[in-house]
């Protein structure tokens, strides 16, 4: 873990990246339950998918939401900023139903724990800059595509055979290309996901002794 953990008013901020069926949010939801209680926001990533209302309706679903360029960097790096600054921001909601940013939004509130969580949270340098701690969620292929057909076919309705078309033609490229090599930017690599307790735990830990040293 790297030495330099300074945040403005007292807060720490935690990257947490990992393919799509890592188990990056039990390692969250986790992470949440051992860290005191109502000072911990989570930031997904999801959020911050570009808006496509530009787009032509016969297109959206054409939308590769695995890719670098689905993202609104440079707004999750202002946000985080603003809360970095003891700044409340207004998240944004994300409609996949219609690939747009709803009119809508969500009030947070700065917290003692900021957790940006994403497929590629670590991905970008200015954002990787504003982090205190940046973890990688890591688990077999064969983990990660068994999670995900379990979530899709059950949750979301989608037939077997679409979600292996799907993670062949667009998540697994896209995984090997993009957010494998954001493991090199992790200052602490979580296997499994969120069975690794003991790492949860350790983690756990160290976040709680960085709070108590920036209140010092």
């Amino acid at each position: 873990m790297h030495p330099e953990y300074k945040t403005s008013f007292s807060m720490f901020i935690i990257g947490i990246a990992g393919g799509t069926g890592s188990g990056k949010t039990t390692v969250v939801r986790k992470l949440i339950e051992r860290l005191p209680k109502g000072e911990v926001v989570v930031i997904p990533q999801d959020s911050y998918y570009k808006d496509s209302s530009n787009v032509p309706v016969e297109e959206r679903q054409n939308i590769n939401f695995d890719h670098p360029d689905a993202f609104d960097w440079p707004l999750l790096a202002k946000h985080i900023e603003m809360l970095k600054n003891g700044e409340p921001i207004e998240q944004p909601i994300y409609s996949y139903i219609t690939c747009t940013r709803q009119k809508e939004t969500i009030h947070i509130e700065p917290k003692e724990v900021i957790i940006v969580e994403g497929i590629m949270a670590l991905r970008e340098y200015k954002l990787r800059q504003q982090m205190d701690l940046k973890i990688f969620v890591d688990a077999d292929a064969d983990d990660r595509l068994i999670r995900v057909m379990k979530r899709d076919v059950i949750e979301r309705g989608r037939t077997a055979e679409a979600v292996i078309d799907r993670y062949q033609r667009v998540l697994k490229p896209m995984h090997e290309q993009f957010i494998e090599p954001c493991k090199r930017y992790a200052d602490l690599v979580v296997p499994q996901g969120g069975h690794n307790n003991a790492a949860i735990n350790m983690l756990a830990k160290f976040v709680k002794q960085q709070l108590r040293e920036n209140k010092e």
